[in-house]
């Protein structure tokens, strides 16, 4: 007990303690700051992730497009319903189930 008092009573100790409660609570980079930024860290990790294969995946798709007339007509068909003077385009259309 009388070395606990001791230990209490030591000024170094004190600051000690003070000093670590500071860093992990009340500083601006304290332990709960550190968890967002890890967070957040990882968020943009994966969106750099899924943007780096969808341009790869466009890319892909541009040099097809560029290289084939007739990938590039089934494009413009499929995407922007587009026809030849002599033909016609209907549209189907899907009800949402609610």
């Amino acid at each position: 007990m009388k070395r606990l008092l001791d230990l209490i009573k030591n000024k170094y100790f004190l600051v000690t303690v003070a000093f670590v409660v500071w860093m992990i609570f009340f500083d601006r980079n304290d332990l709960f700051s550190q968890y967002q930024y890890h967070q957040q860290l990882n968020k943009l990790e994966q969106e750099r992730d899924f943007y780096k294969t969808e341009t790869a995946n466009v890319n892909r798709d541009l040099d097809e497009l560029s290289s084939d007339k007739v990938k590039l007509e089934k494009f413009a068909r499929e995407k922007y319903l587009m026809k030849k003077d002599n033909e016609d385009v209907f549209v189907v259309e899907r009800e949402k189930a609610e």
